[in-house]
């Protein structure tokens, strides 16, 4: 007797589709609203880094492998992207300008084969310092072949190549951010994908017991070697957009300070969701580009910030997000809005206490030569008077007060409010 045929039927993720079209149409409209030349280089350059952010996540969130040299796959991509620029501009290598990223993530792939094979031996924290040494291993030796990376100079290009294909040069600004809107949506779509698969689990088994996996025949080796190099191929066409981009490329593409950058903001993002290094990527422009325009502090701002996440949200920015999201979905979020409200005058207060110390320090050291006064939010400050410095020292001493008395009454409330949560679930499942 034949057996019969049945049909399984998987139903339509459709929240899964609404987001992603919204991220299309974000990266679509962005340019449209933002029309400045300033900010459609912002927005270029947070492409290129959403990109180059997911690609290092792969190995720090989904791999447990804490990386300290993973801007050597981002430059040796750009390097090898930039190079074949030039060649296709003199006629001897006969590929578009929109298919040179590419060619970054191809170098950017051979190089973590070649370099991950040695590095992915091991894990914790002596793949962090085998990474670190990599990384200033191929730094110095990049310096030492000015043939291959143009010395302190660099080496420079021009993505305007050949007639313009249905008027698209790659001249305008433009048109170049949506190149690397093209990228960005596909890379970003194929690394979600790739958590989906086979290997992508067991990258997170890996990351969470190595010594089971093992034990049911995996080899932990291979399975971090392969993450390394799709991790190095995502890293490479980063680099190549990049390379495009600036159409210039230096030693700076690979020392460690871009390796930091890559890990201090995905972690402020939110190594543990997959949407977290894509807050970071845009982080990251945005205290590059702007915070630093504002204030010769802004490194010193960035670190205190990194400091208080460590402390007090591991889980990056988008654990803040989920946690408030869920309590949103259970109608919870009235309860506390006046809390944040609070919390958030209450931290702003000593914020700009102490910022208004850390400008005054910062003048008296740098621009003494300027006199003792200086400009900070609208205000006229003398750092040479006493009153300045006490009315800062008050704002902070009144901001941690009230923070610390606000905080512990919304410790009470996030806590009742997870005990009516949980007791909502478990009447929900009886039913």
């Amino acid at each position: 007797m034949a057996k019969r045929q049945e049909f399984h039927f998987k139903p339509l993720n459709v929240g899964r589709w609404i987001i992603w079209g919204l991220f299309a149409l974000v990266l679509f409209v962005a340019p449209r609203i933002w029309t400045s030349g300033l900010a459609q280089t912002m927005l270029t350059q947070m492409g290129i880094g959403v990109i180059a952010c997911l690609a290092y996540n792969i190995l720090l969130g989904q791999g447990g492998m804490l990386s300290f040299g993973h801007a050597v796959y981002s430059g040796m991509g750009a390097f090898l992207a930039i190079h074949a620029l030039n060649m296709a501009g003199a006629g001897t290598l006969g590929i578009p300008v929109s298919l040179i990223p590419l060619v970054g993530g191809v170098a950017g792939l051979a190089v973590a084969a070649l370099l991950g094979y040695v590095s992915t031996k091991k894990a914790g924290t002596p793949f962090a310092m085998i990474t670190l040494g990599i990384g200033e291993l191929v730094f110095a030796l990049a310096l030492m072949l000015p043939e291959f990376s143009g010395g302190e100079g660099g080496v420079s290009s021009n993505r305007v190549i050949g007639q313009p294909v249905l008027g698209i040069s790659f001249g305008p600004q433009i048109q170049v951010y949506y190149l690397v809107a093209v990228y960005c949506f596909i890379c970003t779509a194929a690394m979600f994908a790739l958590t989906r698969t086979p290997l992508g689990r067991m990258l997170n088994a890996v990351r969470d017991n190595p010594e089971r996996v093992e034990f049911v025949g995996y080899d932990t080796h291979w399975v971090r070697f392969m993450a390394f190099t799709i991790s190095g191929f995502f890293a490479g066409v980063a680099g190549g957009l990049g390379a495009i981009n600036t159409e210039i490329v230096n030693g700076e593409v690979l020392h460690a300070s871009r390796s930091g950058a890559y890990l201090l903001f995905t972690f402020l993002g939110g190594a543990t969701f997959f949407f977290g290094p894509i807050i970071g990527a845009v982080l990251m422009v945005i205290c590059g580009v702007l915070l630093s325009e504002l204030t010769k502090a802004w490194l010193l701002y960035l670190g205190l910030i990194f400091l208080f996440m460590v402390m007090y949200a591991p889980g990056g920015f988008a654990s803040l997000i989920l946690m408030n999201l869920r309590v949103a979905a259970f109608g919870k979020l009235k309860k506390v809005w006046t809390s944040y409200l609070a919390l958030f005058g209450t931290a702003l207060a000593a914020l700009v206490g102490a910022a208004t110390m850390i400008e005054m320090l910062y003048h008296r050291q740098l621009n003494e030569a300027l006199g003792p006064e200086l400009k900070f939010m609208g205000a006229t400050l003398n750092s040479a008077g006493l009153d300045a410095w006490f009315g800062a020292g008050f704002l902070i001493l009144i901001g941690v007060a009230l923070f610390e008395l606000v905080r512990r009454q919304y410790v009470q409330e996030w806590g009742e409010i997870q005990e009516d949560i949980e007791k909502e679930i478990k009447r929900r499942e009886a039913l």
